[in-house]
């Protein structure tokens, strides 16, 4: 199955280190704009039914609001307790003003 890539917002929507919600075939995505570069995660913590999106963004890293576990945003994986287990990150792409996310797997 190819990688589809898939319009979720323009390049101009997104503020510097605020993350943006967007659901991607009833996936809940964080994109999010940081130094420099267009993230995408998955939107919900490995640790509780919370979503990211609503934390901070500091240093490439996503915080859960809820419990204070940080995420990086190019591996998904916690750098802080209580979350132990990764959330997944999504390719990125960038076409003119259009933020393109894939969450299709390639097989």
């Amino acid at each position: 199955m190819p990688t589809t890539f898939v319009r979720v917002c323009g390049l101009g929507e997104l503020e510097e280190d605020t993350p943006k919600r967007v659901e991607l075939d009833g996936t809940p995505v964080a994109v999010v704009l940081t130094e420099g570069e267009v993230f995408a995660i998955n939107d919900i913590c490995s640790h509780a039914n919370v979503s990211l999106s609503e934390g901070e963004v500091e240093d490439c890293m996503i915080e859960c609001w809820l419990h204070g576990s940080s995420f990086d945003l190019r591996t998904g994986k916690p750098s802080s307790l209580p979350a132990t287990r990764p959330v997944p990150v999504y390719p990125v792409q960038i076409q003119g003003d259009d933020v393109l996310v894939s969450v299709t797997q390639e097989s």
